[in-house]
């Protein structure tokens, strides 16, 4: 067996669950069994799974707004947890929207990329900007390196990723594309570092002590059109499934004049909050390698 039986603390959600309908990213959740064991403190308990469909999360009714926005409530702290990622101890799927820009359709000059994430109820959990100058953008181009601050409903930044230049092909092997992921900023919580393949996209999630944790594992990104493309989260040896990252097909005319992008990202519920954090910057990292190209 792959999965045994660990002690995890498990949260909640509280508040009623969005029914399944055609469009909708999570339906239908399918369990998988046993429980995994990490490196570490890293055990999880199995959660359902599902990614049938688009991203849209249904409206939440009487929620505290700000700005006009929808935010999820202030989750109590959480012992031994950087500040900031409680709100990740009670989410195991998170959906990524990044923002169209106007301007950026307009000119044809890359702009800093923005997005919201946000639960399965369509709370915004974190807004994720990137904090690139405009000659690096231009003349970089989706491999360009970049600092994306991520902020909670209070302003504050809770999570920091850093991709350093690396230039060249990823398809070689001294090439290879990294991301440091610091929660709070200045104190590195995990990798997520690109592994050689001839023409799969292969990753690995490491922790602060560059521990190996996780593996990634997506199709062949060109063979894939008009249709949900998922990279599989998996143990170390790829046999027992752990989670996903799903980029969504946002349809013919978005994808063709925009790089703007939708993702969605489901995790153990029980998995710690920094390699949640983690796999939330492997999503940006998979995105600005594979979708970022300008049309």
């Amino acid at each position: 067996m792959c999965f045994s039986r660990t002690a995890s603390r498990s949260v909640t959600m509280q508040g009623p669950q969005p029914a399944t309908a055609p469009g909708m990213p999570y339906g239908s959740p399918q369990s998988v069994p046993g429980t995994y064991q990490g490196a570490g403190n890293y055990g999880f308990q199995p959660q359902p799974m599902g990614f049938p469909g688009g991203f849209v999360a249904p409206p939440v009714q009487n929620q505290p707004t700000m700005n006009g926005t929808i935010w999820m409530p202030i989750p109590p702290s959480v012992p031994n947890c950087p500040p900031g990622l409680e709100y990740l101890t009670q989410i195991d799927q998170i959906l990524i929207h990044q923002q169209l820009e106007v301007l950026e359709i307009v000119t044809g000059f890359e702009e800093n990329n923005k997005y919201e994430l946000k639960n399965v109820l369509g709370q915004r959990v974190y807004f994720a900007a990137e904090d690139t100058d405009c000659l690096t953008r231009n003349c970089c181009g989706p491999s360009r390196p970049f600092t994306i601050k991520i902020t909670d409903n209070l302003g504050r930044e809770v999570i920091t990723l850093h991709r350093p230049l690396c230039c060249g092909s990823c398809c070689c092997p001294c090439c290879l594309q990294e991301l440091e992921v610091q929660a709070p900023p200045g104190t590195t919580v995990g990798y997520v570092v690109q592994n050689w393949h001839v023409c799969l996209p292969k990753f690995t999630i490491q922790d602060e002590k560059r521990r190996d944790i996780l593996k990634i594992t997506g199709p062949c990104v060109l063979c894939r059109c008009c249709e949900d493309i998922h990279f599989e989260v998996k143990s170390l040896d790829e046999t027992c499934p752990v989670g996903k990252i799903s980029k969504q097909w946002t349809g013919l005319a978005r994808e063709w004049f925009t790089d703007s992008d939708n993702f969605g990202i489901s995790f153990p519920m029980d998995l710690d909050v920094k390699m949640k954090a983690v796999m939330i910057g492997a999503c940006f990292l998979i995105d600005f390698m594979f979708f970022e190209h300008s049309k």
